[in-house]
């Protein structure tokens, strides 16, 4: 099973059936933070919906096109899921997903679970490119991308249908040679 560091205190594993309970209860709790920019809430009504997110995640790292991970802080505390929504091996590029609990938001998880998955793209994957969309009126998804130093390439207008309208989406990307320097300079 791939598990990532991401610090002392975090780390991310590749979601298990066994974690279904765990990940249905997350969603379940944050259901109205999350609904307001993610597209697949209503449609995660049952502990089964949630283990075939799980599965459609360990089919995807099967056919090594994209997974799932949680982000397990302070032992076996879920607080969120990080993902490859798919891998070109052709292209060289990925896209990151995410999402956290509103309880976990402003201790700095997201944005050190994004950090190690672009490490892990560039550094084991090999890639050349990876991207991050975010819906134009979520300034929190958005500010991780700009923390890491992706560049923000402009605006998909009405990219995803979220339950009754479309919602413009901002396209951030990261260069393996980018990537690179910013890992270079001294902090």
């Amino acid at each position: 099973m791939l598990r990532l560091k991401v610090d002392d205190l975090t780390e991310l594993r590749l979601l298990q059936d066994e974690d279904a309970v765990a990940l249905f209860g997350l969603t379940n709790r944050n259901r109205a933070y999350l609904r307001q920019w993610l597209p697949w809430v209503d449609d995660t009504r049952t502990l089964e919906d949630s283990r075939r997110f799980i599965r459609a995640g360990q089919r995807q790292m099967e056919n090594d096109n994209g997974f799932h991970m949680g982000i397990w802080h302070q032992g076996n505390l879920l607080t969120g899921v990080v993902s490859y929504n798919y891998i070109s091996h052709e292209k060289r590029q990925t896209e990151l997903g995410y999402w956290l609990g509103a309880q976990f938001q402003g201790k700095g998880l997201m944005t050190s679970a994004c950090r190690t998955l672009t490490t892990y793209a560039f550094d084991v994957l090999h890639l050349q490119r990876v991207e991050i969309r975010c819906a134009v009126g979520n300034a929190k998804s958005r500010a991780i991308p700009l923390r890491l130093g992706f560049t923000e390439e402009g605006v998909v207008p009405q990219l995803e249908w979220l339950y009754d309208h479309y919602v413009d989406a901002v396209v951030y990307s990261m260069s393996v040679e980018n990537w690179s320097k910013l890992q270079a300079t001294p902090k």
